[in-house]
């Protein structure tokens, strides 16, 4: 492999981040896609850049060498393609910069991606926020533009006048179970037969999670039996589901790895909703009709690659 200034980007790009998942979703690739990049640049130099932990990724020593190198690479060649020699230094706001964020939605990746096709003199900054409500303080206080957030049926996601909002899609959340699971030959799945299940569940978002999820089990006639607080990367979650360690609600466009099966909930009893939500003063009408574009676009996609969703509608 030949080293270009593509591969030193996305060096940067993963030391930026601390993590491969959301270098991915800055740039605009798929995590299994910047996996592979970084394997190859790795083998490129013949040694690990990166360590690997819990949280993510941190540089080795010999990565903090390379990553200062590769930066000042990248510097020099910015400088000589911003402008020939002689020619004056363009103004500072010639390229427009968005603050772009969004809570744990897989929609964000084919956003980013579409986004920088229809717009390319739009510069982003991309960034994860778990938590709704955080999104909106955020736009409010003018450190964001745009995101990508959550709400649930009832309980619409609450900000001043100062904020705007629109929907993406109305979604129906699913089941994630080992593919060793008693019920794991159903076409659907009763929420009160998992009532003896350990449950993975991630925190408070601000928007109603985890409320709506044990208010569904209260209906279902039950508490669940063992509760895991879980908010990291969803690959790790599907390794401990494939484990037998427990089950988890999950996003209908989630793609299971080997040793997992995700199954609808008999009756639909959780929906969530993902909105597109942005600072009136600071996005244009036209943008935000751009944004939901890309967004909704990006969501078809990821629907159109999810068979048990396909089924799903289809008996619906």
């Amino acid at each position: 492999m030949e080293l270009e200034l593509r591969h030193l980007r996305a060096l940067c790009a993963i030391a930026d981040a601390g993590s491969v998942s959301r270098a991915a979703a800055g740039l605009g690739y798929s995590q299994p896609a910047m996996s592979t990049q970084l394997r190859r640049i790795e083998r490129h130099f013949g040694e690990a850049l990166f360590q690997r932990n819990h949280r993510g990724v941190e540089l080795t020593p010999y990565g903090a060498e390379v990553l200062r190198r590769a930066r000042d690479v990248l510097a020099r060649m910015d400088a000589i393609a911003g402008r020939p020699a002689g020619e004056a230094a363009p103004a500072a706001d010639a390229r427009r910069t968005l603050r772009l964020a969004s809570t744990n939605s897989p929609v964000l990746p084919g956003l980013v991606s579409r986004l920088r096709s229809r717009e390319p003199e739009l510069t982003l900054q991309v960034s994860s926020v778990y938590a709704s409500s955080d999104i909106v303080g955020l736009l409010e206080r003018d450190e964001l533009d745009a995101a990508v957030a959550a709400d649930y049926p009832g309980l619409d996601l609450r900000h001043s006048e100062a904020v705007r909002h629109r929907g993406i899609v109305t979604e129906p959340s699913f089941v994630a179970l080992p593919a060793c699971h008693r019920l794991r030959h159903r076409s659907e799945v009763e929420l009160a037969e998992l009532a003896e299940d350990a449950w993975f569940v991630t925190p408070d978002d601000g928007a109603g999670w985890p409320g709506v999820f044990h208010a569904a089990c209260a209906r279902a006639g039950f508490a669940p039996a063992a509760v895991h607080e879980f908010l990291g990367d969803q690959l790790q979650l599907q390794h401990m589901i494939a484990d037998g360690l427990g089950v988890s609600v999950v996003q209908a466009t989630l793609r299971p790895i080997s040793g997992v099966v995700v199954r609808p909930l008999a009756g639909t009893p959780l929906w969530c909703r993902y909105l597109l939500v942005w600072r009136r003063e600071g996005v244009p009408d036209e943008l935000a009709e751009t944004l939901h574009g890309a967004a909704t676009a990006s969501y078809r996609e990821l629907i159109a690659q999810a068979a048990h969703f396909q089924s799903w509608a289809l008996r619906g």
